[in-house]
């Protein structure tokens, strides 16, 4: 950490980011098409390789834990470096664009080692592979960040290409969750062939997809740098801790993130060893999408009435009240489960989005009290609770599943074993969004706070355009 924190400048003259029109559907649509190729790998990394990876190689749940455990940890230390770096680039092509085309590149041949792994994978293979996707997704996703967040200035403008990014992510999972469950349906093939096709789909969409975002919109101009004020570690981090919002943000979305984790790394497990039907797997976690598209566009309408912060906390709230529910669940009641589901998809968009929506406006406020413009930081601090967050989940949940004696491995496990993984499924996530609604409690940029924003941004620089 202190090695990433060590040179951030501190310097970055101002510019304003006064309120802007509307910006076109047709390019924020494209502007969001990278997220499809990029988010699509996201959800078979956590949901289906620890399955996948420790039912065909043998690999155990206590080491899987351990390996996405390292890799998370060590996208805290890569986010930073990679937002102060994409920060203080200059080229003819901008800030953001260099990293996001050269971490494709690599996003690319990381992705087809996980997917389409060769025979006799070991820990080492699937640590190394991991260390270099997680490079790659950083390189893309710090500067992809913070360059929305430069798109527009307007409180609810914000909120809609936050909207946009994460009804193209509830795309990409519903793409990536079609082939699995048509095989698992139809019986075409073993686990092996669901990963392949998946990463096949990741691979095919990637060049296309990132030569729209790349083309989508013109970045703003690249501020002057003066290299004579910089802040080391210390100082960098004081920063962030003072500005008590930021905080706010990161532990919620931590919170979060485990909880999402702890429940995708153990579905596929529950559906198949608790509830008895391994088939329907892959079509839980698609309908579950397919209604998480469904319900952006609502709680964007939702946002607009109440504001982020009150959005996100009924959001979390709703979501501690289905993952309860889950304690309900009986060995063969499919119906139960699939009522969860669907509800689970209604409500999964509202924390993620607003979070995301939200660091940007906690990033204008602090430009206009200070001077100084933070976003790439902001969002890179934002990006470790999301990577923080899922390898505390995968982390600690299998190796904990383990512990309570689930074996994935094992024809048959002890009732006792197969309890303790519904519990750990239900009640863990239940907790962690219920956290989420606490801390965002006091939470005081709204939209009319944002608006005052953006005038004191007029009187301290040239304006953007």
């Amino acid at each position: 950490m202190a090695t990433a924190f060590a040179t951030y400048d501190l310097s970055i003259p101002t510019q304003t980011r006064g309120p802007s029109k509307g910006l076109d559907t047709r390019r924020l649509m494209a502007f969001s098409a990278l997220a499809i190729p990029v988010s699509a790998a996201q959800l078979p990394i956590i949901n289906f390789l620890p399955s996948i990876y420790a039912q065909q190689f043998g690999i155990s749940l206590a080491a899987l834990g351990t390996i996405f455990l390292l890799e998370r940890v060590w996208g805290v230390f890569a986010d930073p470096i990679v937002g102060i770096l994409s920060d203080r680039t200059r080229s003819r092509f901008g800030r953001r664009r260099p990293w996001m085309a050269v971490g494709v590149v690599i996003f690319a041949l990381a992705s087809a080692a996980l997917f389409l792994p060769p025979q006799g994978v070991t820990p080492l293979y699937l640590g190394v592979a991991l260390f270099v996707f997680y490079l790659a997704y950083s390189m893309i996703q710090i500067p992809y960040w913070a360059w929305s967040g430069e798109l527009s200035s307007d409180y609810h403008e914000r909120t809609r290409v936050a909207v946009f990014y994460n009804v193209a992510t509830a795309v990409a999972l519903l793409l990536i969750m079609l082939l699995p469950a048509a095989i698992d349906q139809l019986g075409l093939g073993d686990d092996r062939l669901k990963l392949a096709v998946m990463g096949g789909l990741v691979l095919l969409a990637l060049a296309p997809a990132a030569w729209m975002t790349l083309r989508a919109f013109p970045e703003r101009p690249s501020p002057d740098v003066s290299p004579t004020k910089r802040l080391g570690f210390l100082a960098t981090v004081r920063i962030i801790a003072q500005e008590r919002l930021i905080l706010k943000i990161i532990l919620s979305d931590l919170a979060v993130t485990m909880g999402q984790g702890v429940r995708g790394s153990l579905l596929l497990f529950v559906v198949a060893h608790y509830v008895g039907r391994p088939e329907w797997g892959a079509t839980l976690m698609l309908t579950q999408f397919v209604f998480g598209i469904a319900a952006g566009p609502i709680w964007l309408q939702v946002a607009r009435h109440i504001g982020k912060q009150r959005t996100a906390i009924v959001g979390e709230l709703v979501q501690v009240a289905i993952n309860l529910s889950l304690l309900a669940i009986t060995p063969g009641s499919l119906a139960l489960v699939i009522s969860l589901t669907i509800a689970q998809g209604l409500a999964q968009n509202s924390g993620n989005v607003m979070l995301r929506a939200m660091v940007s406006d906690v990033a204008d406020a602090h430009h206009q009290k200070t001077g100084q413009d933070r976003t790439a930081l902001f969002f890179s601090a934002f990006s470790i609770s999301m990577k923080l967050g899922l390898a505390l989940a995968v982390g600690i949940t299998l190796p904990l599943v383990a512990a309570l004696g689930f074996d994935p491995k094992a024809a048959q496990n002890t009732s006792g074993a197969l309890t303790g993984l519904l519990v750990v499924f239900a009640v863990g996530p239940a907790l962690a969004h219920l956290a989420s609604a606490l801390l965002l409690r006091g939470f005081t940029v709204d939209g009319a706070a944002s608006s005052h924003g953006y005038a004191g941004l007029q009187r301290i620089g040239t304006a953007y355009r």
